[in-house]
């Protein structure tokens, strides 16, 4: 096995998002997610990062094969649903880059590549000036009917990166769960990091 980090920033991310966007729609159909995703929505999503000069994917690859990817770019060019909440509580969204989020194959988990990509995130983040990383994650009920009896919150390790959830800090976004026939609002909470502390 081949396995490396790859770091792209914005149209160097394209000749990718075919592969990311299966890893995207693959991962995110687990819980807590269940994304009943389409390639059509990911693509136009994910061309986002390649009209961003400063967005940022840090790639894991098995040989030539993505088994692995964190994406980001500054909350100023991120989606209105994303934006909001921080604009609402008053806080500079050009000094915030968003972490977008981190898709890793089940099988390539626990080798320390999920805490690679928080940090590959941050440095470009710190290189381009921002001084507060965030990102978002849905917030489901305690008893969903799909939960896993073994599912573990990344609460735990998003907190031993430096991440905590700002209170009240909450967006809502809608996608259709694999159980249902109709997309459905979900809220999601806000976790936020001071770069400025960051080693």
């Amino acid at each position: 096995m081949s396995l490396r980090l790859h770091t792209v920033t914005g149209q160097q991310l394209a000749p990718w998002l075919p592969a990311l966007a299966d890893l995207r729609i693959g991962v995110f159909r687990e819980y807590p997610y269940l994304y009943d995703g389409s390639l059509d929505y990911e693509m136009n999503y994910l061309a986002t990062y390649t009209r961003c000069e400063r967005s940022v994917c840090v790639l894991a690859l098995d040989g030539d094969r993505v088994v692995g990817a964190s994406t980001g770019l500054p909350l100023a060019e991120e989606v209105d649903e994303f934006r909001a909440p921080f604009v609402a509580a008053g806080l500079n969204e050009d000094r915030i880059f968003y972490c977008a989020e981190s898709v890793l194959l089940p099988e390539y988990r626990g080798r320390g590549l999920y805490r690679a990509f928080f940090d590959g995130r941050e440095a470009h983040a710190g290189k381009l000036g921002f001084d507060t990383a965030a990102f978002c994650a849905v917030v489901r009920p305690d008893h969903h009917p799909l939960k896993p009896a073994d599912y573990r919150p990344l609460t735990e390790i998003w907190a031993r990166f430096g991440y905590r959830p700002e209170p009240g800090l909450v967006t809502r976004f809608r996608w259709k769960d694999r159980d249902h026939p109709t997309e459905t609002t979900k809220p999601m909470q806000f976790y936020l990091k001071s770069l400025e502390a960051t080693p």
